[in-house]
């Protein structure tokens, strides 16, 4: 467990401190990853990896999927979180277990930023709490809103459930993306993407339409309020899917021109029924909040190569809830509106 206060002289050598009163955050990571490349080989053979993965889109039935083939993701996509495995190594996000030659930036006194080594873009982060809990969102939406106005404009943050996406679900951590890079991001402010919204304690609430996958998308400008909602939205997914721990989901979170937008992604399940996280057979693609959000990543060539628009529909609808279970979360939502 890592108890390391972010006081500690120590822990001040190695990483730096931000101020929300006087820096700017972005600036910081930017500088950070510079650094951190020409000092840590594995961030930088993991950078040079990136510029090699293909790009493809596959059209499917009124929206189109990125697919993404990049090698240097196959242990995260592979990773076995089941609690045995997860008992039995080391976490790999506590103080004490990252290699020596990593550093990062003090948020908040709470959660330390971290260049990705197994980048999915030209500037992926991994936020994580200096002490070892659980992923669990509901006692960190406050922060989670708080990172995604302090990354801005230059990135968005984004949150995988401990069952549905998450390669530590035993550490609380979240992870920044270039704003934008995520399709879903893009296509959320077309109008005809969009259902008509409801005002719910401050924010703006509506599904996305015609993508292939459930989406709750909330949007507001007062902070409090948008926690509020936020924190009431998770109890009433957690009502209506039946679940007695955190509902699975994904979340990405950004903040432009003063407003805060968060789209949800109800989960029903971790994998597709026919992922293979060994030998040949199967299809080796686990969706987690990228996936959801539009940009498929496949570690392996077979599949960057063969996935289908039916097969990608497929996997993205089997991973979702259906329509009927969203719409029961946003009208319990709304019939306890403030």
């Amino acid at each position: 467990m890592s108890t390391t206060p972010a006081g500690d002289r120590n822990f001040r050598k190695r990483f730096k401190t931000f101020d929300p009163e006087h820096g700017v955050l972005p600036r910081l990571m930017h500088e950070l990853l510079r650094e951190q490349a020409a000092t840590w080989q594995r961030l930088r053979a993991g950078i040079d990896l990136l510029r090699t993965v293909r790009l493809r889109e596959v059209h499917c039935s009124g929206f189109t999927v990125k697919l993404q083939f990049n090698p240097g993701r196959i242990v995260s996509t592979a990773a076995k979180v089941d609690p045995r495995s997860i008992r039995e190594r080391p976490c790999f996000l506590c103080l004490e277990n990252l290699p020596p030659e990593q550093s990062g930036i003090a948020y908040r006194d709470e959660f330390v930023i971290l260049c990705n080594p197994a980048p999915i873009f030209s500037g992926h982060y991994t936020v994580s709490h200096l002490g070892h809990k659980p992923q669990l969102l509901g006692g960190a939406a406050g922060i989670f809103l708080d990172l995604a106005r302090d990354f801005s404009p230059d990135f968005s943050v984004f949150y995988n459930g401990p069952k549905c996406g998450a390669s530590a679900p035993d550490h609380l951590h979240f992870q920044a993306s270039p704003a934008g890079a995520i399709p879903l991001e893009l296509e959320v402010v077309q109008p005809d993407r969009r259902s008509e919204s409801v005002t719910i304690g401050g924010a703006a609430v509506a599904t996305m339409l015609n993508v292939g996958r459930q989406v709750i998308v909330m949007e507001g400008r007062a902070r409090e309020a948008m926690e509020d909602t936020f924190t009431r939205l998770l109890v009433a997914m957690q009502n209506v899917m039946g679940s007695d721990d955190e509902p699975m989901m994904n979340v990405i979170c950004s903040y432009n021109k003063g407003a805060w937008r968060l789209m949800v992604f109800p989960r029903s399940r971790h994998r597709p029924a026919a992922f293979s996280g060994e030998g040949e057979g199967g299809i080796m693609v686990s969706p987690a909040a990228v996936d959801m959000g539009g940009l498929v990543i496949t570690p392996r060539e077979q599949d960057f190569l063969s996935l289908s628009p039916s097969i990608l529909e497929g996997i993205l609808a089997e991973v979702s809830v259906r329509r009927e279970v969203t719409d029961a979360i946003v009208r319990l939502l709304e019939e306890g509106r403030s």
